[in-house]
């Protein structure tokens, strides 16, 4: 195989391998001897070496050249070596789940191996006495670590309980990793939401999202003043550089420009604080969803009367506002063929069913009856009035009636016409469903509905916008999907149907959505 510096130069697909720890130099000669690459081994995946050169970060296919060096990789009992480090939530019981189902589907046998405080790695292997192919190790640390982890060539795969912040996508960005909030780099893999939560014997049963950050900022400070008893209230909450704590701040602080309360309790998992608070009287948490244990959560409520509680239908239709999806990121990197098909399996139906029973929220789309939709109906005869005449709400019921409701729905960032998280993996997913033919036949409606905020008439125009915006989206996405097949349609009702009252922005931003009905 001849081989020329600029076809080296070129190669621009870079992977990851846990050897930065064990960093020595190398020397790679292509096979005719005319082309010698010297540098620093940072991984090989069993087909291609990722080495630092005087050149940068080079990606060299391994059957071009031969390898002479300490460190150069066995090509014969290459064993496939993966870390993940992040979220302590993901990784003591959702990713081992998954690994134990990667493992049973695919006729391998996976042990676990403690290493030690907060590491531990499963081997992956054919059988009883057989060497292991891939072994993937868990750093239990927190989201902020898990960044770092990554960012300092420790990590291949961050598990985050939050999104990529700005200064740690640019560093990576700047560290050759690409985009990390990108289609390829970033993936939802399950669905979670930070639940308020109190001891079971805590009179307290509802709570308001602004009444909620008045407490984590400091500004409400005793049970009475939430309808409970003349008792001062303890602040509990994941550490701080945990992702569920700084998603709960993004979401309950930062809007306000209003700082932590001081005095507030850290733990270092969630399922502590869950334990912590069913012993606190006096105590509320916010914990995962998957993480309440015997406390009892409350129910987020508002001033205009309307209600809503954590559960698996409403997280997974974002109806719920504290929604906090569980996040894969990985950067612009060659990972062995092992790890790619574990992460192809992640979005498999028998990998949602293992996320389900794990405890957390699946991705898989469900359909939701009108029957079982009569608080939305109800909340949509109560918000009628002058801007909202009853013929608008009979035409919406006319509409969708004959339909059913499809669990995925699509919000979108503050103050932004882009989709969140959650929203932006099920375009994907929706369009998948598409390519596969699931929709073929049928009638699909995409239903845009805004806040009250402004004139009826214009938001039923921004509505119908966004849900065009969605239904554009998916098609782009659902490239070999042949729409011919399906009844598209688009259709919007602006502020008929509220989920949540709008007089905060947190019900706002939950009004605001396009759902997806199916016939």
């Amino acid at each position: 195989m001849a081989w020329s510096r600029a076809a080296v130069f070129a190669a621009l697909i870079l992977f990851v391998a846990p050897f930065a720890g064990f960093a020595q130099d190398i020397t790679l000669t292509s096979r005719d001897g005319k082309v010698e690459i010297n540098g620093t081994l940072l991984g090989y995946d069993g087909e291609f070496y990722r080495v630092d050169t005087q050149f940068g970060e080079l990606t060299v296919d391994g059957s071009g050249v031969t390898c002479d060096g300490p460190a150069c990789p066995s090509l014969v009992d290459f064993v496939a070596k993966i870390t993940l480090s992040g979220s302590s939530t993901m990784a003591e019981v959702l990713l081992p789940a998954l690994i134990e189902g990667f493992a049973l589907r695919n006729g391998y046998q996976a042990q676990r191996k403690n290493q030690g405080p907060g590491q531990f790695l499963y081997s992956l292997s054919q059988g009883p006495g057989t060497a292991p192919i891939a072994e993937f190790t868990f750093r239990v640390t927190t989201t902020d670590e898990g960044f770092a982890d990554l960012l300092a060539n420790e990590a291949d795969i961050v598990m985050a309980l939050r999104e990529i912040r700005p200064e740690e996508r640019q560093l990576a960005r700047e560290a050759g990793m690409g985009d990390m909030t990108g289609t390829n780099r970033s993936r939802v893999l399950a669905l979670d939401a930070m639940v308020p939560i109190v001891a079971p014997g805590n009179p307290v049963h509802r709570i308001s999202l602004p009444e909620l950050a008045d407490v984590y900022a400091g500004k409400i400070t005793n049970w009475q003043d939430l309808g409970g008893p003349d008792a001062p209230i303890s602040v509990h909450l994941p550490s701080a550089g945990s992702g569920l704590a700084q998603a709960a701040e993004d979401r309950l602080l930062r809007p306000l420009e209003t700082p932590l309360v001081a005095n507030v309790i850290r733990h270092k998992r969630s399922s502590d604080l869950a334990r912590a608070i069913t012993t606190d009287p006096f105590g509320i948490g916010i914990a995962s969803f998957a993480e309440t244990g015997t406390a009892r959560a409350l129910t987020l409520t508002g001033t205009c009367g309307f209600s809503l509680s954590a559960s698996r239908r409403t997280i997974k239709t974002e109806d719920y506002p504290l929604n906090s999806p569980m996040f894969l990121y990985l950067p612009a990197r060659r990972l062995p063929d092992v790890a790619r098909q574990f992460l192809s399996y992640t979005r498999s139906p028998a990998a949602q069913i293992v996320i389900r029973r794990a405890g957390f929220v699946d991705q898989t789309p469900e359909l939701i009856s009108v029957n079982a939709q009569g608080d939305r109906m109800a909340n949509a005869i109560a918000a009628a009035g002058e801007e909202v005449p009853l013929d608008e709400i009979q035409r919406m019921i006319t509409r969708l009636s004959p339909m059913t409701r499809l669990s995925t729905s699509f919000r979108f960032e503050t103050g932004s016409t882009r989709p969140d998280a959650q929203s932006r993996a099920n375009i994907i997913q929706l369009a998948r469903a598409l390519e596969a033919g699931q929709y073929d036949a049928r009638q699909l409606a995409f239903v845009g509905f805004s806040d009250g905020e402004g004139p009826a008439a214009g938001n039923q125009k921004i509505a119908q916008k966004r849900a065009e915006a969605v239904r554009d989206a998916v098609l782009r996405a659902a490239e070999t999907a042949n729409a011919d097949r399906i009844d598209i349609s688009v259709d919007a009702f602006g502020e008929a149907m509220p989920m949540a009252c709008d007089d905060s922005d947190w019900g706002r931003q939950t009004n605001r959505r396009v759902e997806v009905w199916v016939r």
